[in-house]
């Protein structure tokens, strides 16, 4: 019986021996060819693909611990399985290659997402119509989904790995730190605390109501801004040849104040002479009033006499007015004392005939 029982345990143990030579063969041929290994083997169980399956590439800037033959699912219902995932060249995007069963549709902007089943599952591959927006087109064989529309949900492993960050010296001191300040400072200022939101709130209220007028200044600060662009060598020149101008007023300082202070002293003279004239001029004004209200009511005539005044012979503009053939002129001389005087019988007269 014990030879029969060793026997048995050869036997197995050669069997055994056999599938693995096997299995280790299979890996060993992955390179070279198509084969990917154990990883191209089908598992059981998996999603059914029909009779004509697609193929789809979806492209991810990280793929965690995506592996081939992983799950590929659609509203949770596997529907297909990952066969392979590689580097896309000259690029470090990983390029996720999938089969879909046939009688899937999927619009042609769909986006695919590396989720958990659960929080220790397997990782897969879940294809779905974009969230707000109108799906557009169908999803069909050798189509890629590009990393833009590509996302993967954070892994166990990260959310573990940044809550040991953030508990073994993250910062966990520093907010510690922040708080036990923040209540020192605000220890016996809660009066002014409270002042200051108060105030806050109500500047941020006024500032709500006054965006179009904070956008139409953003807006002339642009153009200010473009403006200025523009005339960027003007701006230049004018402050080159600014600095001399400014020297010349920093060497003239002496004869600027004492201008100043000179006109501060006149100031004050005129001042002083205005109010102590202040009731003659006032009724100077007052008899010139009766002259300006006349040279007023003159209106046009006054400037029509002007223009005839000194004027010989008169022009039609006067001639036109007189009525009849002739326009007598008649001329007094009136000499200073000591000198002739013309009798006023032999006062010249001139006769105009009218034209």
């Amino acid at each position: 019986m014990a030879r029969r029982a060793s026997r048995s345990r050869l036997r197995w143990l050669s069997a055994s021996a056999g599938v693995l030579a096997c299995l280790l063969l299979a890996a060993g041929c992955s390179s070279g060819s198509g084969f990917n290994g154990i990883y191209s083997i089908p598992l059981p169980g998996g999603a059914n693909l029909g009779s004509h399956p697609y193929q789809v590439t979806a492209q991810f800037s990280d793929v965690a611990d995506l592996v081939p033959q992983s799950a590929v699912m659609v509203n949770d219902v596997a529907v297909g399985r990952v066969t392979k995932i590689f580097l896309a060249p000259h690029s470090w995007t990983a390029s996720v290659t999938m089969l879909v069963n046939g009688n899937v549709r999927l619009p042609a902007n769909a986006i695919a997402e590396i989720s958990q089943s659960s929080l220790l599952g397997e990782q897969y591959v879940a294809l779905s119509a974009p969230p707000g927006i109108t799906p557009a087109g169908r999803l069909l064989n050798d189509a890629v989904i590009p990393v833009a529309r590509t996302t993967a949900d954070a892994t166990v492993e990260e959310v573990l790995g940044a809550l040991s960050l953030l508990l073994n010296g993250g910062g966990i001191n520093q907010l510690h730190t922040i708080t036990t300040q923040l209540d020192a400072a605000m220890t016996g200022n809660e009066p002014q605390i409270r002042s200051l939101l108060v105030q806050l709130h109500t500047l941020l209220v006024n500032l709500n109501q006054h965006t179009g007028e904070i956008k139409t200044a953003l807006d002339g600060l642009d153009t200010l801004s473009a403006t200025l662009a523009k005339r960027d060598r003007q701006i230049g020149n004018a402050l080159d040849n600014l600095t001399p101008g400014l020297k010349v007023l920093a060497d003239q300082r002496a004869q600027l104040v004492a201008m100043l202070d000179s006109l501060h002293r006149l100031t004050g003279v005129a001042v002083s002479t205005i109010n102590a004239s202040q009731a003659n001029l006032v009724s100077d004004l007052r008899e010139l009033n009766p002259s300006l209200r006349q040279l007023a009511n003159a209106g046009q005539s006054l400037p029509l006499a002007l223009q005839v005044l000194l004027t010989y012979p008169f022009t039609n503009q006067v001639l036109q007015d007189v009525k009849g053939d002739y326009l007598n002129a008649y001329l007094s001389l009136q000499a200073a004392k000591g000198t002739t005087v013309i009798p006023p019988a032999r006062r010249l007269k001139h006769k105009t005939r009218r034209h």
